[in-house]
């Protein structure tokens, strides 16, 4: 009998029906050791290329995936993430190197839909507030807005976009698309070019990939253009939206308001005060990266990136949607 395969796990919650997977399938965990509530983005290298001796599948959260550890590990074949952003990978130097790259498609849409739906809501019925007045003894009531018959603006029609759409077409919305892909089974949207979208939304939600083309694509000028009471929304990555032309935009009280999931701060620390400033705000609802966390998602993330490694390693096929980059 040959020896199980070991596939180092640094996410967080990895659970057992993931693991059992695994081992069902001639594979072997490789725990990371951290804490229940950190991120392996705080792996020291040292830490990191000892865990990595050996193993073959990597199922990975939110740390850096460089050539250097790449090259420096060569009988990884098979890097996993366990979400769908792969940005901080190096894909081409992992097809170059002869690695397979997945995501785990699919496995959070409706939980980062539902918190999109949600941080919308919250900033219109101006919870955030309205806990912070009661807390303090302020029971007065604050009035705040319906989500029926307004404007959202969605940015990417996506796997994500789409889950916001249909959530949207509930509440009797208008729902604007900008996308380069239009879907003709969604025909109660509108596409229209970015710029009529930012100029027409009530709420604008963004569901794009972080690319060297929409990096700082909600900068100052889109806000400039933007309704006086509209809100954005970002449960896709920090750096689509400049964070900086944010809050100078909310301290001026040119927009509404704002729902962060990501913020700039999560890839440069020196954005940091930016973030907490953001935050802070009374119009400003935020969270830590947390819009794909449910607990459900997770536990489906945990299994396909399981099957991505298996696949990757029996040389099978990959679960729909998964496969980024392919050496082999």
């Amino acid at each position: 009998m040959s020896a199980p395969r070991k596939v180092l796990v640094t996410t967080r919650l990895f659970d057992d029906a993931a693991a059992e997977y695994l081992a069902e399938h001639g594979c072997v965990v490789v725990p990371s050791g951290l804490p229940g509530d950190a991120l392996d983005a705080d792996i020291p290298d040292a830490t990191l290329s000892a865990l990595l001796e050996g193993v073959e599948g990597w199922i990975v959260g939110m740390r850096a995936v460089t050539r250097e550890i790449l090259a420096a590990h060569p009988d990884l074949k098979v890097i996993a993430r366990r979400g769908v952003g792969y940005e901080r990978v190096d894909v081409a130097s992992a097809k170059a190197l002869g690695r397979v790259v997945t995501i785990a498609a699919g496995a959070n849409d409706d939980a980062v839909a539902d918190h999109t739906l949600a941080m919308i809501l919250a900033l219109l019925r101006r919870l955030k507030e309205s806990d912070r007045a009661i807390a303090a003894g302020n029971w007065r009531v604050l009035s705040g807005y319906d989500l029926t018959g307004k404007t959202v603006g969605l940015v990417g029609l996506g796997r994500i976009g789409k889950a916001v759409a249909r959530r949207l077409h509930g509440f009797g919305t208008k729902v604007l698309v900008a996308t380069r892909t239009p879907d003709p089974d969604f025909p109660f949207v509108d596409y229209v070019p970015l710029d009529d979208l930012i100029a027409q939304s009530d709420i604008i939600s963004i569901h794009a990939p972080l690319t060297s083309e929409t990096r700082h694509m909600i900068g100052a000028d889109a806000l400039a253009a933007m309704k006086p009471h509209a809100l954005v929304i970002n449960t896709s990555r920090g750096g689509l939206v400049d964070d900086r032309a944010l809050l100078a935009a909310l301290e001026a009280g040119r927009i509404g308001g704002a729902g962060l999931d990501v913020f700039e701060a999560e890839a440069d620390a020196a954005m940091l005060p930016v973030a907490a400033a953001l935050a802070a705000r009374p119009d400003v609802v935020a969270t830590a990266h947390a819009s794909g966390s449910s607990a459900e998602a997770l536990a489906r993330g945990n299994l396909i990136s399981a099957q991505c490694v298996v696949a990757a390693l029996d040389g099978t096929d990959f679960p729909p949607g998964c496969l980024i980059a392919d050496g082999r």
